[in-house]
């Protein structure tokens, strides 16, 4: 396995002021999303006329609608955000996020839910330009570090954003929806004032329409070095980590009985394991093995992580396995930072787009295998019931990355 993150002299090196914000901004944002995941179920099935199990299939079709935009438009995103700076992007975004979970809270019928999720898969392929600030104002080997902050600040997000959810929900299912709308129009409003530019002029490009989408960005791509097998571990990972999201609610609601209460104290949790992951453990981590071999440590654990849960039958077995989900923050930092090595100051948010764009792509196929499977599997329709299949499935589909790993060299970016 070859290293791809070495100096010790990064680790310790200073946080630039564009990338507080980013971090401020991405825990404020995770909160909003996490505020919504424990009342999302009961959404849905009291909209759909159903119950948990049938919701669950419904929920994956949100799930892929909200994914084909974002496959479609983070290219695009991307690109504009090389010609016009990250700042008039992200704002863009938030203030579109805002407006998706004012519509939300008030959506009448799933038919209303649906064309939002719509319009929040254009708003969230912002991910690539807020990335690419990271690129724009770090060396190439302190990359990996700040991507393993920013996936911190979403784990604190997601401790205190459930939480808030279960605590909320209790004055109704839709209130959780306003509470976001609030956190993220305060957001929109914060980057006003404190979120500077990053892109110099000198190295903005024009918009080109050929490379702006999601064919154009494979097409373009396909001349910087090794990025056809990092693109392949990023589809693979996030088809199967995305389990969490689409599955988790439903599992244990169906498994355990857990509420919605309980449901958002085991998110904190894990939103816990992840900031010890990201902020305490991958450094170290890195500094040891290197970029890649951290990288492959992470989808290891994570894959025997997963198949412990298809197996765990109590919701006390859950709640032990949760620390080890820290693993999972080794790897897709290091492969951020991977991917970002192999651009110039010119092209990085096109190929942080294309990125996203591949892990739309895991997105669009995560709702179509884990949400059929886990309600076949649940409702009687298989003439068992299993409420392990999609961990099941996600932990093959894990290990199946790592034989990809071993073929990823660095590249220092120029």
């Amino acid at each position: 396995m070859t290293t791809t993150i070495s100096p010790a002299k990064s680790v310790k090196a200073p946080i630039p002021p564009a990338i507080w914000f980013v971090l401020a901004t991405g825990a404020i944002n995770a909160i909003g999303f996490g505020i919504v995941i424990p009342v999302t179920p009961k959404l849905v099935a009291e909209l759909g006329q159903t119950d948990i199990a049938g919701a669950v299939a419904i929920g994956g079709w949100l799930s892929f609608t909200y994914a084909i935009t974002q496959f479609i438009f983070s290219p695009i995103v991307g690109n504009l955000s090389d010609r016009f700076g990250r700042r008039p992007v992200l704002l863009l975004s938030m203030l579109g996020f805002c407006l998706d979970f004012i519509i939300l809270a008030l959506a009448p019928s799933l038919a209303w839910v649906f064309a939002v999720r719509l319009l929040a898969g254009v708003f969230g392929a912002s991910n690539g330009p807020a990335q690419s600030v990271i690129a724009d104002v770090t060396a190439p080997e302190d990359r990996a570090r700040m991507f393993g902050l920013m996936g911190a600040s979403f784990g604190i997000g997601f401790i205190l954003g459930p939480m808030l959810g279960s605590v909320l929900s209790q004055f109704g299912y839709r209130v959780p929806f306003f509470a976001a709308a609030g956190l993220i129009g305060a957001t929109f409003i914060y980057g006003l004032f404190a979120l500077p530019e990053t892109l110099k002029p000198e190295n903005r490009r024009p918009f080109d329409w050929k490379r702006a989408n999601p064919l154009g960005a494979l097409l373009q791509a396909r001349a910087l070095p090794g990025v056809w097998r990092l693109a392949a571990v990023l589809l693979i990972w996030q088809t199967a980590t995305l389990v969490y999201p689409m599955i988790w609610p439903y599992f244990t609601m169906g498994r355990y009985g857990w509420s919605e209460g309980m449901v958002g104290v085991s998110l904190a949790l894990v939103g816990m394991a992840m900031v010890v992951g990201q902020a305490i453990i991958l450094p170290r981590a890195m500094k040891r093995l290197g970029g890649a071999n951290a990288a492959a440590l992470g989808i290891g654990v994570t894959a025997l992580n997963m198949l412990a849960y298809a197996a765990a039958t109590q919701g006390w077995m859950a709640f032990l396995l949760m620390p080890l989900m820290s693993m999972q923050a080794f790897v897709q930092p290091n492969l951020n930072a991977m991917m970002s090595e192999r651009a110039d100051a010119t092209n990085q948010g096109e190929v942080q787009g294309f990125a996203a764009s591949i892990m739309a792509i895991g997105s669009l196929i995560a709702p179509l295998i884990f949400n059929p499977l886990q309600s076949y599997t649940t409702t009687g329709s298989a003439g068992f019931v299993f409420h392990g299949s999609a961990m099941l499935l996600a932990a093959l589909l894990a290990l199946a990355c790592l034989p990809l790993m071993r073929g990823i060299t660095p590249r220092a970016a120029t």
